[in-house]
């Protein structure tokens, strides 16, 4: 089979008031090197009769190479809008989008832009999206067509490999309307890899299926992040999600802090983007103390990189390491909860550490708003309290 093959993109002279009609996506020098997906800033206003209104708000965001990511949140919170600013179906307000080091919006027009991502994304819409009128073997040809890609005797050979892969070659010959809805989906997906993109874009794709037929869906992601590819998904249902490697989440058209979301999974989604704007970022070099034994705690602690040591002081200079907490734990737990001062001394382990800090007043106060995340909290107060009593004994609570 013969590799597919890219044009260079044109350089584009910046002295020129006007875009060029075939303005390509241009590489971005300055672009992080493992990122397949850069949001820089990104803003996105509608206006209607009622007026402005901004559904993203200076989203920054990074997706790497080989990542099976779910985009997740309440309708109207602007998931859609984000993956239409990833594929350049829509336009940002402001802000840039660099996708596989290329940014695809700057001077660009929208004939080269169509051709771009033709050649570097697949799309996997929730209603299918196919022609009715052509055969699955001729839907999965569409994109090969339309970017020129792959010699034209090879191009059924071509989709007819993609259609054995979804397990529809029986199938290639019929047209859409004479499959389930689940193999549409199927033939949907086998379309969307016809150019062979780095990266998958999918947008509900499980929504109109049963659970046996989402189920074949991702497993069909999982095989393509197996082979080096990006899966980017949108979604509601958490037994998806639970089988990606990142959950984004949008709320209000804003990011949540990733270590919010995955160190209190419980609370609203409200809560967290309130933390996400009051967190205090903090660096801890390698041993350096974070907490003291006996110190007054007046922040809750969560790990967004290294590895923490909760350590017991005991009389003669002797310490006992009680655990090692890492990314995406969390500290300071037991004192904000059950008052007191901090009953262990907490310090960076063999490398630099990085945390959240959020105020005693307002995690004291939404753990009183969230009831479900004060007890899965307290259950983690009482395990560690448990494991204090056992490694001195002679101290009870105060």
């Amino acid at each position: 089979m013969t590799k597919p093959t890219h044009k260079k993109a044109p350089h584009l002279s910046s002295g020129k008031a006007r875009t060029p009609h075939k303005a390509a996506p241009r590489r971005v020098h300055d672009a992080v090197p493992d990122a397949i997906i850069e949001m820089r800033g990104i803003i996105k206003r509608f206006s209607n009769a009622a007026g402005e209104f901004t559904v993203l708000k200076g989203v920054d965001l990074i997706i790497n190479r080989g990542e099976f990511v779910s985009i997740v949140g309440k309708s109207g919170s602007g998931k859609s809008t984000l993956l239409n600013m990833i594929t350049g179906i829509d336009h940002p307000s402001d802000g840039q989008v660099i996708v596989n080091h290329n940014d695809i919006y700057t001077g660009v027009s929208e004939s080269a832009r169509s051709k771009w991502r033709g050649k570097n994304l697949g799309i996997v819409f929730q209603f299918f999206q196919l022609l009715p009128m052509l055969t699955l073997l001729e839907n999965v040809m569409l994109p090969m067509d339309y970017v020129d890609m792959y010699d034209f005797d090879e191009r059924p050979q071509r989709a007819m490999e993609l259609l054995k892969l979804v397990g529809l070659e029986q199938f290639a010959n019929k047209l859409p309307v004479l499959v389930s809805t689940g193999q549409q989906q199927l033939a949907a997906i086998a379309r969307a890899m016809a150019c062979d993109p780095p990266l998958l874009i999918a947008d509900e794709p499980t929504g109109n299926l049963d659970t046996r037929s989402a189920d074949t869906i991702i497993q069909l992601f999982e095989h393509f992040v197996e082979q080096g590819k990006t899966v980017v998904m949108v979604t509601h249902d958490p037994s998806l999600t639970s089988r990606t490697h990142r959950n984004i989440i949008l709320s209000d058209g804003e990011l949540i802090d990733e270590t919010i979301s995955r160190s209190l999974p419980q609370l609203r989604h409200r809560h967290m983007l309130e933390f996400t704007k009051i967190a205090e970022r903090r660096t801890y070099q390698p041993h350096e103390t974070i907490l003291s034994q006996d110190q007054r705690v007046d922040n809750f602690f969560m790990i967004r990189k290294g590895e923490v040591e909760v350590v017991l002081q005991k009389a003669r200079s002797k310490e006992t390491i009680l655990s090692r907490l890492g990314a995406d734990q969390f500290f300071g737990d037991i004192e904000l909860l059950r008052g007191g001062k901090s009953i262990a001394n907490v310090r960076a382990g063999n490398d630099e550490v990085e945390v959240l800090m959020l105020p005693r007043a307002d995690f004291v106060r939404v753990m009183e708003e969230s009831p479900i995340t004060a007890e899965a909290v307290g259950k983690i107060v009482q395990k560690r309290l448990e494991e204090h009593r056992m490694a001195d004994p002679r101290k009870t609570r105060r």
